[in-house]
Parts: structure tokens; sequence; C-alpha cells
């Protein structure tokens, strides 16, 4: 069992919310119950506390109160026994914040079309919150944001009534790790970053995570923590943006990019591969380096890698319209008028999360061409694209199209059949590797 291993001086409050903790009495609260939020309660439920889940989304209150799971790494099998038992629950009302010992704050932090941070749903968060807040609280920020938001942002609306952060409550920040859908990592196994306004706010975060989770690692700060989130992202979003530049150089000289990317991969040190796609999704990579980017700003630095690794990264969908192009011209056929096919809608192969996706993008621009557009995607019963609701379309229209582009590579889709069933596919994700047809044309 985890004990305090600090050796600075700590308050009574933090000795008596420690022995809670530990001994599992402690009420638990997370708000935001999304891809981050909703299994980062169910594992602290499966430890035995009981756990209460904030969300002014009562659709989803409603469904958690059922033990029905609308997150896809959460099994409405694990979640509905939590929920039987009475360990979990959910509401809308922040209420409940009079009886809670912990809180974890796993809200959105999107972007403007600024692409300035909107800090909103935090402060929303905490103003709800410090109408309730008590004396001996762990509040931890896990919500992406920039260097300095717990301390200059968060901290002074909890302060507000008195309570002073490190004596009174501990404040911590924790990068939330999420990578949805892979069977390997989740919330319990993958090794938890945090970093408090002081060393018994640090204490008490690592004591609070190393309860339900595997691995902690405690740093200095909150700007420590909060910064490891970005350069973790920052560097993914760069590193993607070379092999995006790559892939067009390697298309113009005629050389086959997947090939020299597996080929350069089999070096035993100095290079990590990357791969190039038809652009960045989900709700961390294509955002949260912009963070980084518009504070640097603020301090008269200009972030150069991150903002041309956005600009590569955000032209590759007009790149992949401009292949989808070429490939009709060679089949003497036009944009305007030509039924496409997109084989999947998702960010992410096996999930269903269209957030910030690039095939939203891809049948925008074709739209606005005047392509005909029909989809399948396994995991998406629906999309919207300017106004327009589009469903899954059937086996017919994959064969009748005059093009089938493949943007998100689900696995339950049967690409060795799509080369003799298609006219023409456009592969952005080298899902058809060792097949070879004259009617494949890749990125």
């Amino acid at each position: 069992m985890a004990t305090l291993t600090t050796t600075v001086p700590l308050p009574g409050t933090a000795v008596s919310l420690a022995e809670k903790i530990r001994s599992r009495t402690a009420r638990v609260g997370v708000v935001g119950l999304g891809y981050v939020g909703l299994p980062l309660a169910v594992e602290y439920a499966a430890e035995g506390y009981h756990v209460v889940g904030i969300d002014l989304n009562e659709t989803k209150t409603a469904r958690v109160n059922a033990g029905d799971s609308y997150v896809g790494d959460v099994p409405s099998g694990s979640l509905a026994p939590l929920v039987q038992s009475g360990l979990l629950k959910a509401t809308a009302d922040f209420s409940v914040v009079r009886d809670l010992d912990t809180i974890n704050i796993c809200v959105p932090t999107p972007l403007r079309k600024t692409k300035d941070p909107d800090m909103s749903y935090i402060v929303d968060a905490c103003e709800a919150i410090a109408k309730y807040f008590h004396p001996g609280m762990l509040v931890i920020l896990e919500s992406t944001t920039y260097p300095g938001t717990t301390d200059e942002l968060v901290r002074p609306i909890l302060e507000r009534g008195g309570l002073k952060a490190g004596v009174d409550f501990f404040l911590c920040f924790s990068p939330e790790r999420v990578d949805p859908g892979n069977p390997k990592f989740q919330t319990k196994n993958i090794p938890k970053v945090v970093g408090g306004y002081t060393p018994a706010c640090t204490e008490m975060g690592r004591l609070f995570y190393s309860q339900a989770l595997e691995h902690v690692v405690p740093v200095a700060s909150t700007q420590v923590a909060e910064m490891v989130k970005l350069l973790e992202n920052t560097f993914r979003m760069i590193n993607i943006g070379l092999a995006n530049e790559i892939a067009m150089m390697c298309n113009g000289m005629g050389i086959d990019v997947w090939e020299v990317i597996d080929a350069a991969a089999t070096k035993p040190f100095g290079f990590m591969p990357f791969y190039p796609g038809p652009g960045l999704g989900g709700h961390c990579i294509p955002i949260d380096p912009f963070y980084l980017s518009w504070k640097t700003k603020q301090a008269g630095i200009e972030a150069r890698f991150i903002e041309l690794a956005g600009y590569i990264n955000g032209n590759m969908p007009h790149y992949v319209i401009e292949r989808v192009q070429s490939a009709l011209n060679e089949a003497s056929k036009p944009v305007k008028g030509s039924h496409i096919h997109i084989l999947g809608v998702a960010y992410k192969r096996d999930i269903d999360d269209v957030r910030e996706s690039p095939a939203l993008d891809i049948i925008h621009l074709l739209m606005r061409l005047g392509a005909k557009i029909s989809y399948s995607d396994p995991y998406v019963p629906e999309v919207t694209i300017d106004g327009v609701k589009l469903h899954p379309g059937s086996e017919a229209d994959l064969t009748a199209a005059d093009c089938v582009v493949i943007v998100t590579d689900h696995k339950d889709f049967d690409y060795k059949s799509l080369p003799a069933k298609a006219k023409l596919v456009v592969d952005t994700r080298n899902a058809l590797k060792g097949v070879n047809s004259p009617n494949i044309v890749r990125l």
C-alpha cells in the first residue's frame, strides 16, 4: 500500500486526506465523463472508492447510471456492476462537491478558430466547484492546456474563498494520456505524470494516483507536468509533419515512401518510424501543440517548428484531393459528378471518434468540387458535413463508385478483395501494403 514519501513538513489537512485515500474512504469526484474521465472513474470505483462523475450532459449521466457505456475503452460489462454496487454514480449537479475529498477535472480544452486556447470549460468547472469547495480537498486538473494554467487560472478561483493551496487544499496537474482503442495501454497501466503547486501537493497527487494506477511519475511543479503533455504531442505532430512532407517528395520523385520508412526503421538506433496519412485527427495531436505556440508568443518566442508542421499536416486533406483528381484524370473522369466512396471516417482505426478527423475535411472538399459522396465505417453510423447528413453506404456503393479513398484503415475492412471490387482506389494509409494492382494509387 502506498505511503507518504515526502521529506517536507505536511499540514494536518494532508495527513487527514492521506489516511482517507489509503483507507479507500476518500470520496472521489471526476468532472467530465468523456474518453478521459469515465475510464478514470471506473478505475477508482474498481479499487473500492465511492466515485461520483459530474457532467452537464444529462444524456451521458443517464447512460452511466444505467450502466451503459458510450466510451469504447470502457465495456458496459465493466461499468454496470460498479453502478449496481453503488460505487459509481453520475450527476449534473455540482453540489455533490460538498461531500467529495478529491476531484479530477477532465473537461475539453478546444482551440478557437484563431488557434487561441478556449479555457471556458476549465473556468466554468472551477467556478462550479468553488461554490461548494471545502478544506482538505485534492483537486487535479487533467485537461490538456498551456504551461501556467493550473497556477494562474485554476488556483485563484479556488483560493477566492480564503483557502490556500498547499495548506488548506492540494492542487496538481496531471496530463491525460489516452490512446483510444489501444488494447495494450489503457488508463491503469499508462505511467501517470503529476506535478503539484507545492511539494505537499505533489505528494498528495502521487499518493492518490498510486492507489489505482500502476506507475506514477512525480515532477517538480504543475508547469513541468503541463509541459510534458505538450512535448509528447508536439513531438508526434512534428514528426508526422516530416513524414507527410517526405511522402510528397517521394511522390514527386516516383519513390515508394512506405518502403523508404520501413527500410529506415530497420536501423536499431537513432530512428523512430512515423507514417504519412491524410491529415491529423483526434482531440490531442492536431490541437495541443498550438497551446504551446500560443503561450510562447506571449513571451515573444516564435514556435517555428510547430507552425510549419501544423501547416503541412493541415494541408494533407488538400493533397489527398490532388491525388484523387490526378487518379480520376488518368481514368478520364472529372471530380465533378464522380461518385467517390470514403472508406473510414473516424480519426483513427477501430474507434468511433470523428473529432478533427481528416475524413471530414476530405468529404467537405470533394463535395465543394461537385462529387457525389458515400462512405463506409463500422463505427460511425452518421456524419453531417456542411449541413448534409450522411449514413454508411452499401457494398453496391463501393463497387459502383468511380473512386474509393481509404482514409481510415479499420481492421474490419476486407482490403484483399478491394482492388477487384473497386474501379479505382486511392490508399492514404498503406492499407493495401503488398497488394499490387494497376487501379491502386498510393499516397
